[in-house]
């Protein structure tokens, strides 16, 4: 197959864009991620920010980046429209990964909550073979009485 290269406008931009932030490393990204600072009002800006944050794999800055596609989304200034439909595919995309995590987080927390009450059943499991094994031992032998050869 062959590649077809972005189309030119806004939209191919941005798709410029996501590509050059999803290779940086994270001291980049965050310096990236300073240098926009506050977007304001400019979709642009608040785009790349959003596409930014999304890179740093941090559950607060995925609900940011998903906050701020859902604004571009909203916008109807010309530049607005012109990234809506991206904005709306990309704000999709971060509401599904935040589900995503959400999910996992939970499972997480069953596993670890089933864990500790594996360790907790085997804690009274070894209490209670503690509890057999003084059961099972002989009791010690009461001692013979002392035979001096004399008969009773």
């Amino acid at each position: 197959t062959q590649l077809v290269p972005p189309s030119p406008g806004p939209i191919g931009a941005m798709l410029g864009y996501a590509d050059r932030v999803r290779g940086l490393s994270p001291n980049d990204l965050q310096n990236e991620i300073n240098r926009l600072g506050e977007p304001g009002d400019v979709p642009a800006l608040q785009m790349q920010l959003g596409l930014a944050l999304s890179q740093t794999r941090s559950s607060p800055d995925l609900a940011r980046a998903l906050g701020l596609m859902q604004r571009v989304a909203a916008n109807n200034t010309a530049d607005g429209l012109a990234l809506q439909p991206l904005a709306r595919l990309l704000a999709a995309r971060y509401l599904e990964q935040r589900r995503v995590e959400d999910d996992r987080d939970r499972q997480v927390q069953q596993l670890r909550d089933a864990q500790r009450r594996i360790d907790q059943l085997n804690d009274r499991i070894e209490a209670l073979r503690a509890i057999e094994r003084s059961f099972a031992r002989p009791a010690a032998p009461a001692p013979a009485p002392a035979h001096n050869g004399a008969r009773p």
